[in-house]
């Protein structure tokens, strides 16, 4: 479920198909995404769920399984 919401919410930003977006993409190097568009991402994933997560964290996402490990902590 973690890893649907953050492909849709991903592919929203970034203006992308939700079927390119993999677990092991790197945010930055295979999707093209700067710290506004993670920005963006991690608030759609806080709206969706109903979780929080501290904007600290966030830097220390590198990739789309680290962003659905890191929101499965926080739910």
């Amino acid at each position: 479920m973690e890893f649907n919401v953050l492909r849709k919410v991903t592919a929203a930003v970034l203006g992308m198909d939700t079927d390119e977006i993999e677990p092991g993409m790197d945010f930055v190097s295979d999707l093209g995404a700067d710290s506004l568009d993670l920005y963006q991402i991690f608030t759609g994933v806080e709206d969706e769920l109903g979780v929080t997560i501290p904007p600290g964290e966030v830097e220390h996402v590198k990739t789309v399984q680290d962003a659905v490990a890191l929101i499965k902590q926080r739910m």
